[in-house]
């Protein structure tokens, strides 16, 4: 489509008529055209040159008779008119000589842009398979590239699913720990409120029984009138607790109960800081997380459109190297068909030169290239442009028809003679020199001999012989064919 778009740029009609068609139709019905048009180039230069005699020779007797002026006027307006009808008939050959040169150069165009496409297509022929081989390696290349490209995401796909499960795992180890020591906490946190409200009611206790048995008993006996019946029982009350942090603790002395005390107050502390260490990991932790998060997530996109980059140019490479097979496809088609049409040519110059061979040239021709070489073809056809000239300068002047005649007869006797059957054998006599006889004598001749049978009468009587003989072959092979054999 692209070679008939150029070639027909600038006629709608003519690409519209090769539109359907592929390129090597297209080509063969431009070829028959031009093979038409250059046949009928040929018809009009032969009636041109038939009529350009006839108005020279149309010349030659109005030369002729022009001296002869004193004949009537009718003889010289017919003669007139007759004039006028040549000249036209003239001009109107004149114009149709132009078309068909004009064609003929149009063809003769076409033929030139195929030659040059022709050697274009050879040229880059001649390039396609280094370029089909380099497409190929990158293309291996690009394979490789994505194959790696693949291993990489499936080895990140692993990581990730092998980092999102142990930090999966890590998180409900913290959760888990965290709800301990929370339980922790909260029992330790009870168990220091009861041994702080227990070591109140201890110390309040402790403060008051420093003093001696027999003190107590001599401020008794003088205090027994003060002491109201509240704070009794209170002191009863604080003796209670403090024997009940004794079964408790199992610590007999007050001191050992303070050391407890102290003891659970430092381990209450330790279990603080622990508890922000924790927390301060568990951020961490979460920091870590969010960073891996983030880092997976940029690695995903950057692989995925690395890979889509990729596979882009993949494509892209196989677009071209497709585009490229195609056109290397049509390069040889158009290569086969130029081949063809190239040893047709051949063919057709040789067997040109085959009848053209009776025809010598004034100058021999010496061709010393080889016989199956492109220049000994076009050498081949310069002789045979040189022999047509000289049979065309033999013949000028000369009447063709009886001369296309002679050559009829001829072909018509050979004929005659190939289709003779192999019995009929012809004796050849001797020839005679035959005596030149005058005009006279030859009319006197015929004269006598009225019964001898003329040329024309012979060639008649010959071609009825010949029909006949060929209606009883067709008959007996039609008869044979429908009629079987006679068994013996």
């Amino acid at each position: 489509e692209h070679i008939i778009r150029v070639a027909f740029q600038n006629k709608g009609l003519k690409q519209d008529a090769f539109h359907n068609m592929s390129g090597k139709a297209a080509l063969t019905a431009v070829d028959q055209k031009v093979l038409s048009k250059t046949k009928r180039l040929n018809a009009s230069k032969h009636t041109t040159r038939t009529y350009q005699q006839r108005l020279d020779e149309l010349k030659r007797e109005y030369e002729r008779i022009k001296p002869e002026g004193g004949s009537g006027a009718v003889s010289s307006s017919a003669w007139e008119r007759k004039k006028e009808e040549d000249v036209m008939n003239l001009h109107a050959l004149e114009n149709r000589l132009e078309k068909t040169q004009f064609k003929s150069k149009e063809a003769e165009n076409i033929t030139s842009y195929y030659q040059k496409l022709k050697t274009q297509l050879q040229d880059e022929s001649l390039t396609f398979q280094g370029q089909l081989d380099s497409l190929e390696a990158e293309i291996l290349k690009y394979r490789e590239e994505l194959h790696s490209l693949q291993v990489m995401r499936d080895d990140a796909q692993l990581s990730e699913e092998a980092a999102k499960a142990a930090f999966q795992q890590q998180d409900e180890l913290l959760s888990r720990e965290r709800k301990e020591r929370e339980r922790a906490i909260t029992s330790y946190r009870k168990i220091v409120e009861e041994h702080k409200a227990e070591t109140g009611k201890t110390e309040r206790s402790v403060k008051r029984t420093p003093l001696q048995p027999d003190e107590l008993s001599s401020e008794a006996q003088h205090s027994t009138t003060r002491i109201p019946a509240e704070e009794e029982k209170a002191f009863s009350a604080l003796e209670e607790a403090f024997e009940r942090i004794k079964e408790t603790t199992g610590a007999t002395d007050v001191q050992e109960i303070v050391k407890r005390f102290t003891s659970q107050k430092e381990m209450h502390q330790h279990l603080e800081k622990l508890k922000k260490e924790n927390e301060e990991a568990l951020l961490q932790l979460k920091e870590q997380r969010e960073l891996l998060i983030q880092r997976f997530e940029e690695e995903e996109y950057s692989g995925d459109a690395k890979l889509s980059c990729e596979q882009q140019k993949l494509e892209e490479a196989e677009l071209q190297l497709q585009a490229h097979q195609q056109r290397c496809d049509s390069a040889r088609e158009r290569l086969d068909w130029l081949t063809t049409t190239l040893s047709t040519v051949t063919a057709g110059v040789e067997h040109l030169a085959e009848k053209l061979q009776h025809i010598t040239l004034s100058t021999g021709r010496v061709t010393a290239q080889q016989p199956d070489s492109e220049e000994a073809v076009l050498e081949l056809l310069a002789q045979c442009e040189l022999q047509l000239q000289l049979l065309q300068k033999e013949f000028e002047g000369k009447d063709l028809t009886a001369i296309m005649k002679e050559m009829g007869e001829d072909e018509f006797y050979i004929r005659i003679e190939e289709n003779l059957p192999e019995y009929n054998t012809r004796v050849r006599l001797p020839e005679a020199q035959p005596l030149e006889l005058s005009d006279d004598a030859a009319k006197r001749s015929d004269e006598d001999e009225p019964g001898v049978l003329s040329r024309e009468v012979l060639k008649r009587q010959s071609q009825l012989i010949v029909d006949s003989n060929l209606k009883k072959k067709t008959w007996k092979r039609k008869k044979s064919k429908f009629w079987p054999k006679e068994e013996i």
